[in-house]
C-alpha cells in the first residue's frame, strides 16, 4: 500500500499528580492516498489525541512524553522543527474540529478567519484570498457567500458553523483531512448533509480522510478501512466490510451489539459492562479482559499485540480464530 501517512509505534504519556497516564501505547496505522480510514472507540480511547500529537497540537512540556514516528510525504512529523511543522499543519494536513462554536473566534468575522488560513500558507494577496474564500463557501453550500463572509459565528446555525469549519480546512487544498467527530453536535438531518458534503469534497479534491468517530453507522457509510481503538491501543484493523461481517475482537463485537436495530425491539439497549481501565495503572494482559464476554484466565496474564487474523485483517485477541 502506498501510504500517505504512516504512524509507527506512537506512544504518549502525561505526568500529573505524581502519576503517569499512558494515553497512547504503541499505535501504528497507515492511511493510503484517496482512502477514508475510520478511527473508532469509546471516549478516552485515544482517537483524537493520536492525531493531535503528531501535528504538535499537544503542548510540549517536561510532563509530556511522546515517541514514535509519523511519516508524511517522507518526513517524520514528530521530528520536524516547529516552523517546518507549521508549513504542513493547516496546509497539507487540515482538521475539522468537533465543536465549531468553540473552535471559531466569536470576535472575528468568519471570512477573516478562513482568509487567515489561506494567507498564512500561500503567498497570495488578500483580494485573491477573499475570492477563493467566497468560492469555497459556495462549494460547501452556504448561500449568499459574499454576505455571509462578513458575518460572525453567532449568526450561523450549528450546521452552518460546521460548514465554515470545513471551508477553513479545505481552503488550502490539503492532501489529508482529519475529521474529528465533525457531526457529533448536529441533528440527524444536518449530519446527513455534512457527511454527503465531505464525501463530495473528498472526490473533488482527491483527499485522504482520517474520520474519528464513535458512531459505527457513520463508519459504514463513509469509510474504506477501520481501526478500532481501546485504552490507547489499536485492538483491530480491517476493511469496513470485515469489521461489520467478520469481526475478530470481542470489543468490536460488543460495539456492534450496542447499535440500535430497526428489526429488533428491546426494552433496553445493550451496553458494554464495566468501564475502561485506569491508564495510570500498569495493565497486565489484555486491557479489555475485565469487560470481555469471553475472557479466560490467560487473558489477564498474557500481553497481547496485533496479529494477522485474515487478509489485511489484524486483531489483538488471543482467541481471534474462534470468532
Amino acid at each position: 500500500m502506498n501510504a500517505l501517512l504512516s504512524i509507527k509505534n506512537l506512544t504518549l504519556s502525561f505526568k500529573s499528580h505524581k502519576k503517569i497516564f499512558h494515553a497512547l501505547n504503541g499505535v501504528s496505522l497507515d492511511i493510503a492516498k484517496g482512502e477514508t480510514l475510520g478511527i473508532v472507540g469509546e471516549s478516552g480511547a485515544g482517537k483524537s489525541v493520536a492525531f493531535y500529537s503528531i501535528l504538535g497540537l499537544i503542548p510540549k512540556s517536561k510532563n509530556t512524553i511522546c515517541s514514535g514516528e509519523a511519516i508524511f510525504n517522507g518526513k517524520n512529523l514528530l521530528a520536524l522543527p516547529e516552523k517546518e511543522l507549521l508549513k504542513t499543519r493547516g496546509n497539507d494536513i487540515s482538521i475539522i474540529f468537533q465543536d465549531p462554536m468553540t473552535s471559531l473566534n466569536p470576535y472575528l468575522r468568519v471570512g477573516d478567519q478562513i482568509i487567515e488560513a489561506k494567507m498564512v500558507h500561500s503567498k497570495v494577496s488578500r483580494k485573491t484570498a477573499k475570492e477563493e474564500t467566497i468560492k469555497i463557501l459556495n462549494e460547501v453550500g452556504i448561500r449568499e457567500p459574499q454576505k455571509r463572509f462578513n458575518q460572525y459565528p453567532h449568526e450561523f446555525s450549528g450546521g452552518m458553523r460546521q460548514r465554515i469549519m470545513i471551508s477553513m480546512a479545505l481552503i488550502t487544498k490539503p492532501k489529508l483531512l482529519i475529521a474529528d467527530e465533525p457531526t457529533t453536535a448536529l441533528d440527524v438531518t444536518v449530519q446527513a448533509q455534512i457527511l454527503n458534503l465531505i464525501r463530495k469534497l473528498k472526490a473533488e479534491h482527491s483527499m485522504s480522510i482520517a474520520f474519528i468517530t464513535h458512531d459505527l453507522g457513520i463508519v459504514a457509510e463513509m469509510c474504506d478501512n477501520v481501526c478500532i481503538m481501546y485504552a490507547g491501543t489499536i485492538v483491530e484493523k480491517a476493511s469496513v466490510k470485515d469489521i461489520f461481517y467478520n469481526a475478530k475482537h470481542p470489543y468490536t463485537i460488543s460495539l456492534k451489539k450496542s447499535l440500535p436495530s430497526i428489526t429488533e425491539t428491546k426494552e433496553t439497549l445493550y451496553s458494554i459492562p464495566g468501564i475502561p481501565p485506569d491508564t495510570s495503572m500498569e495493565i497486565i494482559g489484555c486491557p479489555f479482559a475485565p469487560r470481555c464476554f469471553m475472557a479466560k484466565d490467560i487473558c489477564f496474564k498474557t500481553d497481547v499485540e496485533l496479529k494477522q487474523a485474515g487478509e489485511n485483517h489484524f486483531s489483538s485477541c488471543l482467541f481471534a480464530e474462534t470468532l
